[in-house]
């Protein structure tokens, strides 16, 4: 029986470590994705249905300019932030499931108010960036495959069905559990185009038949 793979680390402890402790600082906008939101943001950009540019998701993770230091303080982190990204994008490309930097279970907690919802909450940030790539082409496709995402980063509790969902302590679980492999599926769905089927040969007609005939 084959073993299921062990994730894959996406940065070592100690480089989620200087993020965290970047992010957690006075110096970033107190709106910024902190590690666990900024995790799931680079991941979703590692999945999304088309590249968006660093001048575009850097301002949105921090909400705006950090105050770096120095220049090599802020190559420092983007470059940590970038590689997250990259290591993703090649987990992915692998077929590994990513490391997610949470235990994989709710405890009876409110997925909103645990790093599981802050995950979420930071994937769908990603989302959002550019929601119509995303929607686009099998609108019901994509939904289900996000469905766990939305639901347990609790910025949909205005929906009904998938505030039940999130209330609902055995389904909620059964969504966690699903994050890695659906995290995969989605990178199949949008950066593995579906191989082509092999065009049928055509049959050809055995000689004499189907002709005029000679006279």
């Amino acid at each position: 029986m084959q073993e299921t793979p062990r994730p894959t680390p996406l940065l070592d402890d100690e480089e989620l470590d200087r993020l965290d402790d970047f992010l957690d600082s006075d110096r970033v906008d107190a709106d910024a994705l902190d590690v666990i939101g900024a995790h799931g943001f680079l991941v979703a950009l590692a999945v999304a249905p088309r590249d968006i540019p660093a001048t575009t998701w850097v301002g949105e993770l921090f909400h705006g300019e950090p105050e770096f230091i120095d220049d090599a303080e802020r190559d420092e982190i983007l470059s940590l932030l970038e590689r997250l990204r990259n290591n993703a994008v090649e987990a992915l490309e692998q077929g590994h499931l990513p490391e997610l930097p949470f235990e994989l279970e709710l405890g009876g907690i409110a997925p909103e108010e645990t790093p599981i919802g802050d995950w979420c909450a930071g994937f769908m940030e990603g989302v959002f960036l550019d929601e119509a790539a995303w929607f686009e082409g099998n609108e019901e496709d994509a939904a289900t495959l996000l469905l766990p995402f939305m639901v347990l980063s609790g910025l949909f509790e205005d929906e009904p069905e998938m505030a039940d969902l999130s209330r609902d302590a055995t389904q909620a679980e059964r969504l966690v559990q699903q994050l890695p492999e659906l995290t995969l599926d989605l990178y199949l769905h949008y950066r593995v185009p579906p191989e082509s089927p092999k065009p049928t040969p055509r049959k050809k007609k055995p000689a004499g038949r189907g002709g005029k005939r000679r006279r």
